[in-house]
């Protein structure tokens, strides 16, 4: 039986598109809208869509790929 080694979905990602900089970029997203307008219901509003986006993009993405065996190593 060949032992097959799955490769990280984020080795094929640049810098800017690793779960660090998704993660920083909402922080910075949802807190400075607070910050600037101080209006709660327009931080929910950009807050909603922002964390879909993270939640989508750390949590399910990964899993599609690993499951789609894109990932699989060749040798």
């Amino acid at each position: 039986m060949s032992e097959q080694k799955l490769i990280s979905p984020w080795s094929y990602k640049p810098w800017w598109c690793q779960p660090w900089s998704i993660m920083l970029t909402g922080v910075i997203l949802i807190s400075g809208s607070w910050l600037i307008f101080k209006i709660i219901w327009l931080t929910i509003l950009v807050a909603i869509p922002v964390l879909i986006w993270i939640g989508f993009y750390l949590l399910i993405w990964p899993q599609l790929m690993i499951r789609s065996g894109v990932l699989e190593d060749e040798s």
